[in-house]
């Protein structure tokens, strides 16, 4: 079933917020017993962590306890999966990622529709990644990287966290508008990825801020540009890879969904707390110290934001003809 732009934004309209006095009994009454929140990653990295970020903030504060679920393997398919199967009750929540935007065209037999089976809540964050080399590789810029590739074909390796994974997404815009081809280098996960290019075996990586913003402060790797829009606060010397290439811009947003037909009041009540959270200088802190940036937003803007990022990544995905591991 064919899930069309506007169909998906008039269910997600269903969602606007309404008055407190208007809540349903079973919202007033919400939640009655501890939720979990699924994560389709393993315990210990980025998304993760902002899974028990959020989770434990809501645990404090509507007094049922939010237990974190980690369901890797897919892509983060497996977890998807699980929660659009799952009862619409609002006690099982899905930690949605960038990857559900691009997974809908990585993956030819899904057994799910993210845009029909999924209501979104609320979104948490938005970061952007680092295009690092190892200090062995001469180029200081963005440019000069460019051109040192086009003049060694072959001879420039770039590691990535695997086909599908934010690093290889990053990767697949920039090679589309820079016209350079270096060579692929997969890695089961960013740590590993990282840990070869701290090593020299990789020359070249698009990291996240958190698996990279230390070895670049500590000299370790040497940061050539941010893949956001414009340049990072936390970076301010590091150019964007827009000032070179206009109009490249990729990042991450990490957010909750619910199964399709959870109560509108449970997702306005929900989407209220997350946004709440995000105002709390302590979840704002950590969320700045991963190399990110609260976003609130309500749910009609977050499903907004999915579709957009998926119509944008289904033209990089069809572009390169990438497909799934």
């Amino acid at each position: 079933m064919q899930v069309t732009r506007r169909r998906f934004l008039n269910l997600t309209a269903g969602t606007v917020a309404v008055s407190a006095g208007l809540r349903s009994a079973y919202a007033q009454n919400y939640p009655t017993h501890p939720a979990r929140i699924l994560s389709g990653f393993p315990p210990g990295g980025i998304n993760d962590t902002y899974a028990r970020l959020i989770g434990q903030w809501l645990s404090e504060h509507l007094g049922q306890q939010f237990i974190i679920e980690n369901r890797p393997g897919a892509g983060g398919n497996l977890a998807a999966e699980t929660v659009a199967k799952a009862e619409p009750d609002g006690y099982t929540l899905l930690l949605t990622t960038s990857a559900d935007a691009w997974n809908a065209t990585l993956y030819d037999n899904l057994n799910f529709s993210y845009a029909r089976d999924f209501t979104p809540v609320a979104t948490v964050s938005r970061g952007a990644g680092i295009l690092v080399v190892n200090p062995s590789v001469p180029d200081k810029s963005l440019s000069e990287f460019i051109a040192d590739a086009k003049a060694n074909p072959g001879k420039i390796s770039m590691a990535s966290a695997g086909i599908g994974s934010a690093p290889y997404m990053f990767w697949e815009l920039f090679k589309s508008m820079s016209g350079i081809d270096l060579v692929h280098v997969p890695y089961h996960g960013g740590g590993p990825a990282v840990v070869d290019l701290l090593a020299g075996q990789v020359q070249s990586y698009f990291g996240t801020f958190a698996s990279s913003i230390e070895h670049v402060r500590a000299g370790r790797l040497r940061a050539l540009a941010v893949t956001s829009a414009t340049r990072a606060a936390v970076l301010p010397d590091v150019p964007a890879v827009a000032e070179v290439l206009p109009g490249y811009e990729a990042s991450i947003y990490v957010g909750i969904t619910a199964p399709r037909g959870t109560p509108n009041d449970v997702i306005t009540a929900l989407s209220a707390s997350i946004n709440q959270a995000l105002n709390d200088p302590g979840i704002k802190k950590r969320i700045a110290d991963l190399g990110d940036m609260t976003l609130a937003t309500s749910p009609a803007e977050f499903g907004k934001l999915v579709l957009d990022e998926t119509d944008k990544w289904r033209k990089v995905i069809q572009k390169a003809n990438i497909k799934a591991e």
